[in-house]
């Protein structure tokens, strides 16, 4: 756009300096003044038109003094003297890790705290966030393009080693961990919305703890789960003395009401009926009888 004006300009200086000389190319002056002018239009014309690609805004400046209008994404009609600026409206992120290369800064960038009980927690976090694209110009004018190091870098570094203070370790490692990460988005959201940022999410991607703190926790779980152990030992013990109580009160009961339903009647009666069927057994051959006593059988062998 401005090359285009720049050589229009230069096109019709030529022209003119050919005219006013005595040159066999004087011939052709006119041409170039014509085409010069068209170049200069064309420039001209290119720079009243901005395309803004999808998902970003455009902050105009005129002469240092920023426009509060912003730029939509899309094709618009603009002063050709301004000078615009694109910021990226979707979300972005910023990692500090402690392993190298992984995060925005290189080296170990990890968050170093210390918590309620006086030990160093090294904290690994990304940082999900987007501009808020009616603030962008405030962002251009206040802060800059560089606001994930000016603004969301050392806000969140802050905002986590002041609330640690309130968690020990083991806390932060385990049973306070989401309530840890839901205190501090809080307290970053409110900062990022008073500079034109949105927080869209805060991910504590990693705790380390010193070594001898990590084996007192080891220590502590095996001691929890042998114990859950124990008690479920314990539980089926008691389960199957229960089943063998019940079992044996069930033979017991079934004992005592055959022993009370039998009589003497019936005794002599089960024992007529064995006897029949001893004696139309094909090897009984002779039965003494000696009164009340059981009979004897004596089999042909």
């Amino acid at each position: 756009m401005i090359l285009f004006i720049i050589l229009g300009l230069i096109l019709l200086l030529v022209s003119f300096s050919l005219k006013s000389s005595l040159n066999p190319f004087t011939k052709f002056a006119g041409t170039l003044k014509i085409i010069g002018i068209s170049v200069m239009l064309l420039g001209v014309l290119s720079s009243t038109f901005k395309q803004i690609d999808a998902g970003k805004v455009g902050v105009q400046s005129l002469y240092g003094s920023v426009q509060n209008q912003v730029l939509e994404s899309g094709l618009s009609i603009i002063n050709p003297l301004v000078d615009v600026t694109e910021f990226d409206t979707k979300t972005q992120n910023y990692t500090m890790s402690v392993i190298r290369d992984e995060g925005d800064k290189e080296g170990d960038d990890a968050i170093r705290v210390l918590s309620n009980d006086g030990l160093e927690v090294v904290i690994d976090l990304t940082v999900l966030y987007r501009i808020l694209p009616s603030d962008a110009p405030k962002i251009y004018k206040t802060i800059g393009l560089d606001y994930s190091m000016k603004i969301v870098r050392p806000i969140t570094r802050t905002r986590i080693r002041d609330n640690a203070v309130y968690y020990d370790a083991v806390a932060l490692y385990s049973t306070k961990r989401n309530e840890f990460q839901q205190r501090i988005f809080k307290s970053i959201e409110q900062d990022f919305k008073s500079r034109g940022l949105v927080l869209e999410q805060l991910l504590i991607r990693n705790i380390n703890l010193p070594a001898s703190v990590k084996i007192t926790i080891e220590s502590k779980i095996n001691a929890e789960q042998d114990a859950q152990k124990m008690t479920f030992v314990l539980q089926k013990e008691k389960q199957e003395a229960e089943r063998k109580r019940v079992e044996a009160q069930g033979i017991a009961d079934a004992q005592r009401i055959i022993s009370d339903g039998l009589t003497d009647k019936q005794l002599q009666y089960e024992q007529i009926k064995a006897q029949k069927e001893l004696a139309a057994s094909p090897n009984t051959k002779i039965i003494f009888m000696n009164g009340k006593n059981t009979p004897v059988i004596l089999s042909d062998k």
